[in-house]
């Protein structure tokens, strides 16, 4: 299935000046041509899909050619679908538990944190209403002793 585009010649630049004369017009850019790379021949897997009714349905054969796709997807029993099933499902469980660890460890770090934003926060009006009161006693203190100098 190779294709072959035909080859296009690039525009050549227009000059909107047109006292360059001639010697413009004779000169020729020239640039390459990109092309296509070459694809690998592959031999063609042809088709899996038979018919319901056809003799070919049934056990696959254990051993298949090194070109054959079905090797590289070989079929799976019941019991195998069953198997992964489970596997797939106790995986998804212990990731499950992981993540809801992981976000209760979360969630308990959060309140801690809320809690120690409170403690300071109680701390912090306390010392603004702590110095709020030292700058009005300073005042009068002040006001006072300018009064009987």
């Amino acid at each position: 299935m190779s294709e072959s585009f035909p080859a296009v010649e690039p525009p050549r630049p227009q000059r909107a000046d047109s006292s360059s004369g001639s010697s413009v017009e004779s000169q020729e850019i020239h640039m390459p041509i990109p092309t296509r790379p070459r694809l690998p021949s592959r031999k063609s897997s042809g088709t899996l899909i038979v018919p319901r009714d056809s003799s070919q349905v049934g056990p696959v054969p254990t051993v298949f050619g090194s070109d054959d796709v079905r090797a590289m997807s070989p079929r799976r029993n019941s019991e195998d679908l069953d198997k992964m099933g489970r596997e797939a499902r106790e995986e998804l469980h212990r990731h499950a538990k992981a993540l809801q660890d992981s976000l209760l460890l979360l969630f308990n770090r959060i309140e801690a944190v809320k809690e120690e934003h409170d403690k300071l926060d109680n701390n912090n009006k306390f010392l603004q209403k702590y110095i709020g009161d030292l700058m009005s006693t300073s005042k009068i203190t002040a006001g006072g002793i300018r009064g009987r100098k």
